[in-house]
């Protein structure tokens, strides 16, 4: 009697076993965001304008993504352009250099001219900022290919109106300049004026200032960006990332957050100490 039941036991577990292969084979492997993440990243760079009637879609679009990607290695700049500020509305984001920016991607990737909205992934596929499918298949696409290089962030310090930081690299090359972006996560705006006169609109991850350092050659140093004083009570983060200077490509990137609260209150208390 012992032995038909040893007999069944053993005949259950190898029909549980082959109920768990069919099961196997018919739904692949676990291919979850944070299994698909560890392969690499996406670098999201938004060219976009308060004066432009096109972009709200966009900035609404990058903001579903950012929440829906938010613990993922998807990196999301918005550059406020501003060759639209004489069309009636002065974006208060906006910036030259962010232009001088989208005009450098236009020379690496042979376009004909600049526009907005714009997104350019990983600094080597560009495309109209508001379509979601193409956004989404770029950033899948990122995530799932191994990165050439790496970059680590820390020693994250405060020191008065600035940030400084230390960086690591792997795998860069001679030609590979580091970017360090200062992002505002959020704000609103009431555009009174141009395209989008009379609209409130929102906004995320807006890049308030980028600072180009020059490697030299070493795979580790110490940097810094400025925060401006406006922004001394914002939710703030750096975004830092490798890029190619010849071809634009992005080959790395990584973030910090920033609690600037905390850091008015160091300062404030060092200052006192004096």
């Amino acid at each position: 009697m012992k032995a038909i039941k040893i007999f069944i036991l053993a005949g259950c577990m190898a029909a549980a076993g082959l109920i768990s292969w069919v099961i196997a084979a018919n739904h692949p492997k676990n291919t979850d965001k944070n299994s698909i993440a560890a392969k690499g990243f996406a670098v999201v760079e938004l060219f976009t304008s308060e004066g432009c009637s096109s972009c709200p879609p966009a900035d609404e679009l990058v903001e579903k993504i950012q929440k829906e990607n938010n613990n993922l290695p998807v990196y999301i700049l918005a550059f406020h352009v501003d060759y639209w500020n004489r069309l009636g509305w002065k974006d208060v984001f906006s910036s030259a250099a962010y232009s001088k920016r989208q005009s450098q991607y236009a020379q690496w990737m042979n376009l004909q001219s600049v526009y907005t909205p714009q997104i350019v992934v990983n600094g080597r596929k560009e495309f109209i900022g508001s379509e979601e499918g193409t956004l989404r298949n770029a950033i899948k696409s990122g995530l799932q290919k191994a990165s050439s290089a790496g970059l680590t962030l820390s020693d994250v310090k405060f020191d008065a109106d600035k940030v400084n930081l230390h960086y690591n690299i792997e795998g860069a090359t001679n030609n590979t300049s580091l970017l360090l972006a200062l992002i505002q996560k959020s704000a609103t705006t009431n555009v009174k004026g141009g395209e989008n006169g009379g609209r409130t609109l929102g906004h995320v991850q807006i890049v308030r200032n980028l600072q180009t350092v020059a490697l030299g050659g070493k795979d580790s140093g110490t940097a810094q960006i400025a925060i401006p004083s406006a922004l001394n009570n914002q939710d703030l983060e750096v975004i830092s990332f490798l890029q190619n200077s010849n071809n634009g490509q992005i080959l790395a990137a990584a973030k910090t957050g920033l609690n600037t609260s905390a850091a008015m209150v160091q300062a404030k208390n060092h200052n006192n100490s004096k």
